[in-house]
């Protein structure tokens, strides 16, 4: 959890340090396209930086980022202002990534969280925050789940080192 902690606090700051307009820190106070797209490709940023997750995703999307970029910008605007612009199927793409192990799950909502607190208004992030949970859980039950079993704690905020709030 440690490691997970300094990744998040590492992306913390530098999105601090990279969403400040002079003085002031900008954070949506409504999910709209361009919201969606400046926390897709700030979070894949910081999913590239990432020592683990960015070893998977840069082996996968080497020469196909512009490609997969706007798919991510449709499944969230298909999450989030559920337009159906996403026509993909998550479950069976997560699947076939057979270098992904149990713990990645974590590690990705440990990027995400802290990307989506400095990018949209309290109570806006922690919405956006659980949605993405329920998403990491129905993945990780997809590919390491079984009949009965439950999704590990740090996919859930109130279970995990995650405070379960951006404040």
């Amino acid at each position: 959890m440690d490691a997970q902690r300094s990744h998040a606090e590492k992306y913390r700051l530098k999105l601090r340090l990279d969403a400040r307009t002079g003085d002031r820190l900008r954070r949506y106070e409504a999910v709209d396209d361009e919201a969606i797209q400046v926390m897709v490709h700030t979070f894949y940023g910081c999913i590239r930086e990432h020592p683990r997750l960015g070893l998977i995703f840069n082996a996968r999307l080497d020469g196909k980022w512009e490609e997969h970029l706007p798919k991510m910008e449709a499944f969230w605007q298909s999450v989030l202002l559920k337009n159906g612009a996403y026509k993909g199927k998550p479950v069976p793409a997560h699947l076939k990534l057979k270098e992904v192990v149990s713990s990645d799950y974590g590690e990705w909502l440990s990027v995400f969280r802290p990307v989506v607190c400095e990018l949209f208004v309290p109570e806006l992030a922690d919405e956006i925050i659980a949605v993405a949970e329920r998403i990491a859980q129905s993945l990780w039950l997809a590919a390491f789940g079984h009949a009965g079993s439950s999704p590990p704690p740090e996919l859930t905020s109130q279970q995990s080192d995650w405070s379960g709030s951006c404040w």
